[in-house]
């Protein structure tokens, strides 16, 4: 979830690692620093607060380093002031470190460091990394960096510089992400893709238990027991434009619009003459004969994303499938063996706790899809087959084209195995409904100026419900959580059945009640819902089907959605939802895309 940067070569490294850190800025972060060799001395500049804190502090100086290192950090030990910021020295300030993910072991570390005459500043648990390497250093700096990730336990993805070897970066990755991007008498390396594309295209993807020696002139990868290994590399096709706002205010608006596009990429080659095909199933088919349930895991969005398609699921196969958050799964003696279907759904791929649910899927024989956007990721690797979405990069904290494209690779997913299994009678009408999704989120879309109007009217209210029932109920949670996220007011989700065994007694004529009324077997339900919120003086917001007569009699105001299957429905149901937090947050003046206390990537637990 931090951000780690680095660079060597010809060039001035300090604006380099700026100009990365701001890359990966998406990520959330509160405070940042860089660590350069200058002179033949590691020197370390950081600041709490944003990268324009940092690059005020490096304004009057005149450094003119060609190797550094750089850190946006996510606080987890220590609150966010200078002295918890990265990087961090050892004693005599000759080595200095950045680290994304958590040390478990850093208190008994710590304590030994401790008794042996290390002097500690900081509150973190990085902190005892430049201390270890230095007390194992007897001459050989890479001896003792291995030497010191023996005694490490957790995750972590670590960068190092040191006088004693002033021309190379020393890496490191344990269930944290690595990459090292290749250039013409230079190198880099980052947490992620974005903070590359404007240096280079071709990098490579650090894998569990590597480490790498980074100069101006290449790169060495080993084990961490010192033996050697080839990774590949990896050309990156997408434009660095994709990254940017293009003229938007704000990611999360310009991502908002990239929705139809990054649907239709998801769905491109994968529904051939009216057909799902997914060929990277490949070989799935006699675990999808035999399987006796599907298991889907997830964390946040990508988890409303497995509620939504639970119905589906179950609908097509006739197994039953259970949607667990993955935060829970792997502490609750799961049901899993060798006849399940794991499905682990994950924006990033590299997810801490939906990382953790797949391998205790695996240990215990589940097969497993990983349904991921990042190409390399570690729930890519480690799955058994890979959906990817092909959402293309999103930067703004709260997910929104991650979301849909994750429900329509759910939906292909569902169809797939449902043919395999022989059990998908009736599955040409919904494969042709899915393929109109990208037109119906365009139509959605036509719609912005009368959502902005409504959340310009209900800006100034401090709590809001979501009701909805049956698929309704997953996008209603999606939509508080939305709500929730960038504009900081209370939000709340619930199944419009549940209203009145307990929160219904929180209506009030202050409370805006968002209600989704798109499923025609529910319609009649939710109508009589609506009625106990009005009888109670509620104000109501309905999302409602063209052909729904009933519903705009009795709410307060109305957002059309265009009529499709109701299985299709939640894919375009979603974007009012988001448009409406997005033009909330904009009235509240909220950060929008880097909201308090959030990141993009949750790599620790």
């Amino acid at each position: 979830m931090c951000g780690i940067t680095g660079y060597v070569g010809r060039r001035q490294s300090i604006p380099i690692l700026i100009s990365q850190l701001k890359r990966l800025e998406y990520r959330g972060y509160d405070s940042a620093g860089i660590a350069m060799i200058e002179h033949g001395s590691v020197e370390i500049v950081r600041s709490a607060g944003k990268i324009s804190a940092l690059e005020a502090l490096l304004a009057g100086q005149h450094f003119r380093s060609n190797i550094g290192i750089g850190h946006t950090r996510w606080a987890t030990h220590g609150a966010p002031c200078e002295v918890n910021a990265h990087p961090h020295y050892d004693c005599e300030h000759n080595i200095a470190v950045v680290h994304n993910g958590i040390i478990e072991n850093y208190l008994e570390l710590k304590e030994m460091l401790t008794a042996a005459g290390h002097k500690f500043q900081s509150e973190t648990d990085t902190e005892v990394l430049p201390h270890l390497v230095e007390h194992f250093y007897k001459g050989d700096l890479e001896d003792a960096i291995r030497e010191a990730l023996k005694h490490i336990r957790g995750s972590y993805a670590l960068a190092l510089v040191s006088r004693h070897d002033p021309k190379r970066i020393f890496a490191a990755r344990c269930q944290s992400p690595l990459i090292i991007g290749l250039g013409d008498g230079e190198n880099f390396l980052a947490s992620d893709i974005p903070a590359l594309v404007s240096y280079t295209r071709d990098v490579i993807i650090l894998e569990d238990g590597d480490m790498a020696t980074i100069d101006c002139g290449g790169v060495k990868i080993t084990r961490f027991d010192g033996s050697p290994v080839e990774r590949e590399v990896t050309h990156v096709t997408w434009d660095i434009s994709a990254a940017e706002k293009g003229g938007y205010e704000h990611f999360m608006l310009k991502e908002i619009h990239e929705q139809p596009d990054a649907v239709r990429n998801t769905l491109r080659g994968r529904i051939v003459e009216g057909r799902v095909m997914l060929r990277e199933l490949e070989g799935i088919e006699p675990l999808v004969k035999r399987m006796n349930r599907i298991q889907v895991v997830a964390c946040g969005t990508a988890y409303h994303a497995g509620c939504a398609a639970k119905l589906l699921l179950e609908e097509l196969l006739r197994v039953p499938v259970s949607v667990d958050l993955a935060s829970e799964f792997r502490y609750s003696n799961p049901l899993v063996d060798e006849n399940t279907l794991v499905v682990v759904v994950s924006q990033s791929g590299e997810t801490a706790d939906s990382l953790a649910a797949l391998r205790e899927s695996r240990s215990r024989g589940g097969t497993v899809v990983g349904v991921v956007n990042v190409v390399g990721s570690s729930i890519a690797r480690e799955s058994d087959f890979v959906l990817y979405t092909w959402a293309g990069p999103e930067i703004c904290v709260a997910s929104t084209k991650a979301y849909l494209t994750q429900l329509a690779a759910l939906n292909l997913l569902a169809i797939y195995l449902a043919d395999v299994r022989g059990t998908g009678a009736n599955t040409s009408c919904l494969t042709e409904a899915l393929q109109t999704a990208p037109k119906l989120v365009e139509k959605v879309l036509r719609m912005e100026a009368k959502i902005a109007g409504l959340a310009a009217e209900l800006a100034d209210r401090e709590h809001f419900f979501f009701l909805g029932r049956g698929r309704d109920y997953a996008v209603a949670m999606e939509g508080a959580l939305k709500l929730k996220e960038i504009t900081y007011l209370h939000a709340e989700a619930y199944a419009a059945g549940e209203l009145k065994h307990g929160p219904l007694a929180l209506i009030t004529h202050e409370i805006p009640v968002i209600c989704l009324v798109t499923q025609k077997a529910t319609r009649e339900k939710m109508v009589s819902n609506i009625k106990e919120v009005k009888a109670r003086g509620g104000y109501c917001v309905a999302l409602v089907r063209p052909d729904d007569d009933a519903t705009p009699k009795v709410v307060d105001a109305v957002l059309p959605i265009p009529a499709v299957d109701d299985r299709i429905i939640p894919i375009p149901a979603a974007v009012p939802l988001q448009l409406f937090a997005y033009y909330v947050a904009r009235a509240l003046n909220r950060e929008i895309d880097q909201p308090r206390n959030l990141a993009k990537s949750v790599t620790v637990e």
